[in-house]
């Protein structure tokens, strides 16, 4: 695998060529690793990990700190793909100062090369000062998972000139890229060929630039619920639980450790 890293350029490149862009989470060293030498091109470090890692009921839990700390987890294990660090509720929402400071934490102390935020025209302003500072960004619109309270739960957005108007600008304000969530796939069609940045669906159709999704979904490893748009390429939650009852029941008919294992 050539281990020259993904750009925000490469990325953009992308779209103008026709090429699809891949990209999944994760949220420590040998899940990164792993991703990363499959040839995924984006590898986001999601405030997702509140609910997949921590347990928690949603997203809006998890701190600057931790997500700080399990990108740089990532960074170390990515060495080809983009690192994107997910900018956590209330870390940008504050101000446009707080939200380059936060924002340039996930690049000097945890190892991305560019930042998500949620939002569509009520956060242009903050896109554009953290462009403005050097600092990429991935814009996230639609369905927004930290304004779960507001929009009611996770539902799907059905407001075409709205969507199309937040798209347009967070392009205007100079994010490189878009994640579209919980939109109908014709809807994100439009979106798509009407901008010039790249879209990375999410429960957003096959239409736009690329997709993306959350990497324990698709393995098994998270069960509390499926959203309609994963597909599950593997049991690993499955296949744990029967090496640890395999292991339980071993060590109960003493069967482990045998000569093999013993110095």
């Amino acid at each position: 695998m050539n281990a020259k890293r993904v750009t925000v350029t490469d990325i953009t490149g992308m779209k103008q060529e026709g090429r699809k862009i891949s990209m999944l989470t994760a949220y420590d060293y040998p899940t990164a690793r792993i991703v990363d030498e499959e040839g995924i091109d984006i590898i986001l470090v999601g405030d997702s990990l509140s609910m997949v890692i921590q347990g928690n009921e949603n997203s809006l839990p998890v701190t600057m700190d931790e997500m700080v700390y399990h990108t740089r987890l990532v960074a170390r294990g990515a060495r080809r793909a983009m690192v994107v660090g997910d900018m956590p509720f209330m870390s940008y929402q504050a101000s446009v100062d707080k939200a380059i400071l936060n924002a340039g934490r996930f690049l000097k102390e945890g190892g991305a090369q560019v930042v998500k935020l949620e939002g569509g025209a009520g956060v242009a302003k903050t896109i554009e000062a953290l462009t403005g500072a050097e600092i990429p960004v991935m814009a996230h619109i639609g369905l927004t998972p930290q304004a779960i309270h507001r929009m009611g739960g996770f539902k799907i957005q059905r407001d075409d000139e709205r969507l199309i108007s937040d798209a347009r600008a967070v392009e205007e304000a100079g994010a490189f890229s878009v994640i579209l969530e919980g939109i109908p796939g014709s809807i994100a069609a439009k979106i798509t060929s009407t901008l010039r940045i790249p879209t990375i669906g999410i429960g957003a159709g096959v239409h736009c630039d690329g997709q993306v999704l959350v990497l324990h979904d698709i393995i098994g490893l998270f069960e509390r619920f499926t959203p309609k748009f994963v597909k599950r390429y593997a049991e690993l939650g499955k296949e744990v639980a029967r090496a640890v009852a395999s292991f339980r029941q071993d060590v109960l008919e003493g069967k482990f450790p045998g000569p093999e294992h013993t110095f």
